[in-house]
């Protein structure tokens, strides 16, 4: 039992890393006024430049660059039509979520003739599990050897990058001038704007730093848990990520756990596929996918409570005379 514990919460880092990114984008973006629903958009365009740049380059380092700046690109887009135009925020995620979607099926065909796949990447074309100091000297050590060897070793740099990010954000979002800036900007853009601070030029930036994330999150979908890039392979990733902001109230560490909690489902489910129960025998295969899905959506709605946030988010801001 204390093996498979290890397995589960294994897998749930692995699984949890890119909704870590992806929700700390949205924290960033929805903390300044803008609702970040493209988050799928951007994470799937950056998983296929990602994969694409690294399979024509050689280099999981060029691919990671590549994702990222198409992820800003598609995250520029969206501010140009929400805060420059003052277009509703909503309907320029959803136009990005479809342009993604389409545009990375069209040029994988174009490009590589795979029906919208890129080449399998070779293990030098992706990110490799990191082996920690030690961990093999302590692999069979009871306890302490699983732990540190299975659990906290074996991962790949993506995933301490992304539990390392959310202590980072906690500071600069609550400890800095630029986070108190961009609370300030989604709670009060008048005040900011009386201030004498550019509350578009706050958004701008908001937006670009939630584009790097999630071309990071793009780049471990495609690079590090899986070997190339295939139509559609973000999965609902990036409005998992929003429910998990949700559910940690726009704040780092709650939002850490929301997304650990959601790994953590998925890992059990993968976990019970084919297994046996006394009562109800094996459960069939769509139940155990589903099933992650469904606690999410119990959890959000009767666990946590009012989730209110910033008082401006959504609402284009119109300068005062």
């Amino acid at each position: 039992m204390f093996e498979n514990l290890i397995l589960i919460l294994d897998a749930t880092l692995r699984v949890s890393a890119p909704l870590i990114l992806a929700a700390l984008a949205g924290l960033f973006s929805e903390r300044s006024g803008v609702v970040n629903i493209a988050l799928e958009g951007k994470m799937l365009g950056a998983a296929f430049a990602a994969a694409a740049t690294a399979s024509v380059t050689g280099s999981v380092w060029l691919g990671l660059l590549a994702a990222i700046g198409v992820a800003v690109c598609l995250s520029l887009i969206h501010g140009f039509a929400s805060i420059t135009h003052r277009g509703d925020q909503i309907v320029s995620g959803v136009a990005i979520n479809m342009l993604a979607v389409g545009l990375t099926v069209t040029l994988g065909r174009f490009w590589f003739g795979l029906g919208g796949q890129t080449p399998a990447l070779k293990d030098s074309e992706r990110f490799a599990p990191i082996t920690l100091p030690g961990a093999d000297a302590v692999k069979d050590v009871p306890i302490l050897g699983p732990v540190y060897s299975e659990l906290i070793s074996g991962h790949n740099i993506l995933v301490y990058l992304a539990l390392a990010l959310v202590p980072l954000v906690y500071w600069i979002v609550f400890k800095t001038r630029f986070g108190l800036r961009l609370r300030a900007a989604g709670e009060n853009p008048h005040a900011v704007d009386t201030a004498g601070i550019s509350v578009a030029w706050i958004r701008y930036r908001a937006l670009i730093v939630a584009g790097i994330l999630t071309g990071i999150a793009g780049t471990y979908l495609s690079t590090a848990a899986n070997a190339g890039f295939v139509p559609n392979m973000s999965a609902g990733k990036g409005f998992i990520a929003l429910a998990a902001l949700i559910f940690g109230k726009w704040k780092p560490v709650p939002v850490l756990f929301g997304c650990l909690l959601f790994g953590f489902l998925d890992a059990l489910a993968i976990r019970l596929q084919g297994a046996e129960l006394p009562i109800v025998g094996q459960i069939p295969v769509q139940a155990i996918e589903v099933l992650p899905y469904v606690l999410t959506v119990l959890l959000l709605a009767g666990f946590i409570g009012r989730a209110v946030g910033p008082k401006a988010v959504g609402q284009p801001y119109v300068k005062s005379r």
